[in-house]
């Protein structure tokens, strides 16, 4: 049953913090679900992750008083409830029994009769309380939207919020001929290598996946392989190369490429992708910080581990799996990362810092405080002519800065800051 196993991921991600993609593929390998139940799931569960400040606000109203951790459980079942009838458009006794039933089924019938009154509360009411939401800030945790504000201003803060509640489109970047893939795919080459699709197909299933032509990469992720310029025959460290799509650019555009990664998992899902690509870098299973060439290097791409907020509307269980203490620790890893790419990289070679976060500490802060203390380093600034980027993607002084609503004509983008760094 979809809504079990939806309940299952949900428990996962907010009790258990495991992020929901790594919860959703490992509990459907044990589920035999049609399509149809499959996408229902994936849609109920990040509909209610997206949504979930405004179903707690209506929720709200009607407990005399919060059902604390022993209630955390049966949240979920009234959270799960409440999408459907409020942001899905279930029939409201479809969704108030089947949320009844799962109660029981899950022994939590002591709270039957209180997930009844509710969603049928709720079912008579709550859509006109919902079009009085204000959804965005709602939908934000506090500690966000402050830091989101007083960088940009509330009414770019409003505009991030108000995409992170919509499903993003599936950007792919080709080795080679997008606007033939844009063709064959019934796609939209909008910049660079990227196309754009719009189908609701399993991506293994497309042409060209299993010859290894493409991969699944935003947009935003795929402009900081490009601040190198020219790389080939370069010989380029990426740090924290897995799962691989910046990997995969570097070796299509030239490059001899190091892979690091200090796992042996993360190792192997990389090692796979390459040879689903036929693509061949020098795998290195070792923390990034630790590990010397024999020679100096050209160029290390550094995308950094991070709060990943700039992918919040890909991932909305990032509401719920991270938080300001968690941001702390991340800069610390960043930090260190730039330190280690300096000590390998030739001089006049470049480092490129990239986070797919919207935090400035993780970004423009985090690197003004390296200048400051490190005059080995100096900005190679950017500008959006030299890329064929629009204006508003380029900060003053050089850096890439790109919210969730650029290129909204076209469906948005990622929330990434990359900085181009020369060592002197």
């Amino acid at each position: 049953m979809p809504r079990t196993l939806a309940a299952d991921i949900m428990e996962d991600v907010i009790i258990r913090k495991i992020p929901f993609d790594t919860s959703f593929s490992k509990r459907l390998k044990v589920r035999n679900l049609s399509k149809r139940d499959r996408a229902f799931c994936f849609n109920l569960v990040l509909t209610t992750l997206r949504r979930g400040g405004q179903i707690d606000d209506l929720i709200d109203t009607c407990l005399e008083r919060p059902l604390g951790t022993k209630g955390e459980r049966a949240m979920i079942l009234l959270r799960l409830g409440v999408t459907q009838i409020i942001f899905m458009g279930i029939k409201p006794y479809a969704a108030v029994d089947t949320s009844v039933r799962l109660a029981e089924r899950r022994k939590l019938g002591h709270y039957k009769k209180l997930i009844n009154a509710i969603l049928r509360k709720l079912a008579k009411e709550g859509l006109a309380v919902a079009e009085t939401q204000d959804a965005e800030k709602l939908n934000t945790p506090a500690w966000l939207w402050k830091s989101w504000e007083k960088v940009y201003g509330a009414t770019t803060c409003y505009n991030m919020a108000k995409v992170h509640q919509t499903q993003p489109p599936l950007d792919i970047t080709v080795k080679k001929d997008p606007e033939d893939w844009a063709t064959k795919l019934s796609g939209t080459n909008i910049f660079g290598n990227t196309v754009r699709l719009n189908q609701s197909q399993s991506v293994e299933s497309l042409p060209g996946y299993s010859e290894g032509d493409w991969w699944v990469q935003d947009l935003a992720a795929t402009i900081p392989v490009m601040l190198f310029g020219d790389v080939r025959n370069s010989n380029v460290a990426d740090f924290c190369a897995a799962p691989g799509g910046k990997t995969a650019q570097l070796l299509s555009r030239g490059a001899k490429v190091t892979a690091i990664e200090s796992s042996h998992m993360r190792v192997s899902l990389l090692q796979q992708n390459m040879k689903r690509l036929k693509l061949e870098p020098k795998f290195v299973v070792e923390d990034a910080c630790n590990w010397q060439p024999k020679k100096p290097l050209d160029a290390v791409l550094i995308d950094a581990p991070c709060s990943s907020t700039g992918t919040l509307r890909r991932n909305p269980d990032i509401f719920y799996t991270k938080t300001k203490k968690d941001v702390e620790k991340l800069t610390g890893i960043q930090l260190a990362l730039i330190k280690a790419a300096k000590n390998i990289v030739k001089t006049g070679g470049l480092i490129v810092f990239s986070t797919c976060s919207l935090l400035p500490q993780e970004g423009a802060d985090l690197i003004e405080s390296v200048l400051l203390e490190d005059k080995a380093l100096s900005r190679a600034p950017i500008s959006a002519e030299e890329f064929g980027l629009i204006p508003d993607i380029v900060t003053e002084i050089g850096d890439l800065r790109t919210l969730p609503f650029h290129y909204s004509n076209l469906g948005g983008m990622d929330g990434f800051y990359a900085v181009r760094l020369i060592r002197n």
